[in-house]
């Protein structure tokens, strides 16, 4: 995986979009609050959000990265089953988070795990696409960007970001 040269605290205080780079290291089943049942195949996930709050990527990002144990979000239910590879950002007042979910599948020859994840609050199927090998190369920040007609998105390992944010690494799960 090939990270963006400089992954800025300053650039990430700002509000943006991202697109979390997950790891399903074994199948699991996993129960996905109000959704219910979800089965998960090993291999890679990916996951559109944006961070619009006062703490903007930084605080969304920084949640991600501190796994909570108290579920806020639909994404916070895969952390037993997942580790957070990395994230592709963007900077921005415009949501690129729709743009990108309906155009996932297709652009990485994905699937919907769970039709409505992270979409209650949007007309998007889904905000989580699963691939069969995490999905991660500067073609896909040039796909993303083409696709919204926004920006190129940098991408940040999750050890860029820990380090950009002042964190300690996220623990793994167990295989």
């Amino acid at each position: 995986m090939q990270s963006l040269p400089g992954t800025a605290p300053a650039d990430l205080r700002r509000p943006g979009s991202y697109l979390l780079v997950l790891q399903v290291t074994r199948a699991a089943g996993l129960q996905i609050g109000a959704l219910g049942e979800t089965r998960l195949a090993a291999g890679g996930l990916l996951y559109a959000g944006s961070a619009f709050g006062a703490g903007g990527l930084a605080g969304r990002l920084g949640h991600h990265l501190r796994r909570s144990s108290r579920p806020r979000w639909h994404v916070d239910y895969l952390w037993p089953a997942t580790q957070l590879l990395g994230a592709w950002w963007a900077c921005g007042e415009r949501a690129l988070e729709h743009a990108w979910a309906r155009s996932l599948p297709e652009l990485v020859g994905g699937w919907l795990p769970r039709p409505g994840f992270g979409a209650s609050d949007c007309r998007c199927p889904a905000h989580l696409v699963a691939t069969a090998e995490p999905a991660t190369g500067a073609e896909l920040g040039r796909a993303l960007a083409e696709v919204a007609g926004g920006p190129v998105p940098r991408f940040s390992t999750a050890r860029e970001l820990e380090a950009a944010l002042g964190r300690a690494p996220a623990r793994s799960p167990r295989a």
